[in-house]
């Protein structure tokens, strides 16, 4: 073989390099031959005379069944339980951990996250950190014929595997449309005052447990974690109007408590007073009563003096009359019967001022 001067061989194809062939290691010689006596083997146990012998058969098929029920094992996680059907029939539920079953197509599994707690929206759809509004499933009517704008979600897990799986579809979508009608029921005999203020837990604790109550009764095997009420607002078409609506509404209820409170104050007073007013006339008539007996009751006894003894009686009456009638008038005594020419005068009223001035102190005179 040419060479040129370089060392490098042209060859009958021209110019290029000449690689010589690697070497197989030592032990790579050992393996192929291991490899062929094997197979030389397995020829002299299976095959005789081109045919496979009855031991290496059954050998063939016992490797092929061992390897068949061997694929029967399987591993239940912690979170999850499994349902074992034989020939698509339930026949029973595994725990979590290493079980077996015997393989395809006699037994299946079908292993089920129990402990994932799923979610459903109603009325809206978040999508990131947006959310978009489904007017078609807020919009319900209210008990006293309003339209509220409702939107809500519902929290669900699975409580039995074997339910669960064969007597739901779509369990997401039995979950909406169960829960939607649940609160189209409650929203339906609620106010909407109601429903905007103080009744929002009662709706949610009565929706979910109507919507608990029907998934028992379908057999679902889905146990409601929670119902929790996102929005609930008049349609956005007429929420200033509403608004308006309320507030007047507000202004009503105000307005008629100040009325109540006034005529809780007012009323109790005038009943007061007119019980006032009527023991007082029953007090004046009792009193004009009595002193008119007493009057009566006097004349009476002055009548029966005055049969007894009647000049007596008659002066007696004279000087207690005049007594009465000039208790309260200036008096002046004048003697007319006196010769002297002097009139004797006689000021009574000024006799009996005089001891009254005399008891009063003299004024001091001033100091010097």
């Amino acid at each position: 073989m040419p060479w040129d001067k370089d060392g490098k061989n042209n060859g009958p194809w021209g110019k290029g390099s000449f690689t010589p062939p690697p070497k197989k290691p030592e032990n790579q010689n050992e393996l192929d031959e291991l490899i062929q006596k094997s197979r030389e083997r397995f020829k002299d146990v299976f095959q005789q005379g081109g045919n496979y012998t009855p031991f290496g058969i059954l050998l063939i098929i016992g490797i092929i069944l061992f390897g068949w029920l061997a694929s029967g094992f399987y591993i239940v996680d912690a979170k999850e339980e499994a349902v074992v059907m034989r020939f698509g029939k339930f026949h029973r539920s595994a725990t979590p951990g290493l079980h077996y079953r015997f393989p395809f197509p006699v037994e299946k599994i079908i292993k089920i996250p129990v402990t994932t707690v799923n979610s459903v929206q109603v009325g809206l759809r978040t999508v990131g950190n947006t959310y978009r509004e489904v007017p078609q499933e807020s919009l319900m009517l209210t008990g006293d014929e309003n339209i509220v704008d409702i939107s809500f979600e519902v929290q669900w897990r699975i409580d039995d595997v074997k339910n669960f799986v064969f007597k739901v579809r779509d369990p997401e979508s039995t979950v909406k449309s169960v829960a939607e009608s649940a609160m189209r029921e409650v929203i339906g005999r609620t106010p909407i005052a109601s429903a905007l203020a103080e009744g929002k837990s009662v709706i949610q604790s009565e929706a979910q447990k109507l919507l608990q109550d029907t998934l028992d009764n379908y057999e679902a095997g889905i146990e409601i974690v929670a119902l929790q009420l996102r929005k609930v607002d008049p349609p956005g078409a007429v929420i200033d109007s509403f608004r308006d609506v309320q507030t007047a509404r507000a202004d009503m209820e105000r307005a008629r408590n100040e009325a109540e409170t006034y005529r809780n104050d007012i009323l109790p007073r005038a009943r007061g007073d007119a019980e006032r007013i009527l023991q007082d006339a029953e007090a004046y008539k009792n009193e004009v009563v009595a002193r008119a007996q007493g009057e009566s009751q006097r004349f009476l006894s002055v009548y029966d003096k005055y049969k007894d003894a009647k000049d007596v009686t008659k002066k007696r009456i004279y000087l207690e009359t005049m007594e009465q009638v000039l208790s309260g008038m200036n008096k002046i005594v004048v003697d007319t019967s006196s010769k002297s020419g002097v009139v004797p005068y006689l000021p009574l009223n000024d006799i009996k001022r005089a001891p009254k001035a005399a008891a009063q102190p003299a004024p001091q005179p001033a100091a010097q």
